[in-house]
């Protein structure tokens, strides 16, 4: 009986804990209106990237959400994370994912609106 146990132990390592993306820097100062048109434009289109639309919905609620809600919302799409930043993902059917820094985090010189 204790084999059993500690095979479920061994899978539950396999899982990546998600953390936030290191700091970037984006090619020239941008404002958060931009940063922000930015990022809707990239989850308009990737869906057109491959990929299911409902992994593609889980990741954009997982980058909006706190880290303990994304890890949560990634768990129970069945996503498979391959970068803890959440950078390149895969569904079960090994389709990849891969989100731009931009949508998962701000740069470290974005310019404060006045």
């Amino acid at each position: 009986m204790g084999c059993t146990g500690s095979s479920l132990a061994k899978t539950d390592e396999g899982t990546k804990k998600i953390r936030k993306p290191k700091p970037w820097k984006h090619s020239e100062p941008i404002t958060r209106d931009q940063l922000m048109q930015m990022r809707d434009e990239f989850w308009d289109t990737a869906p057109h990237y491959g990929g299911r639309k409902e992994i593609w919905d889980a990741l954009r609620a997982a980058a909006e959400a706190e880290l303990a809600l994304a890890q949560a919302i990634v768990d129970s799409a069945g996503v498979i994370v391959q970068n803890a930043d959440l950078t390149i993902c895969y569904d079960e059917r090994g389709a990849k994912y891969e989100l731009p820094k931009y949508v998962l985090s701000e740069p470290s010189n974005l310019v404060r609106e006045k």
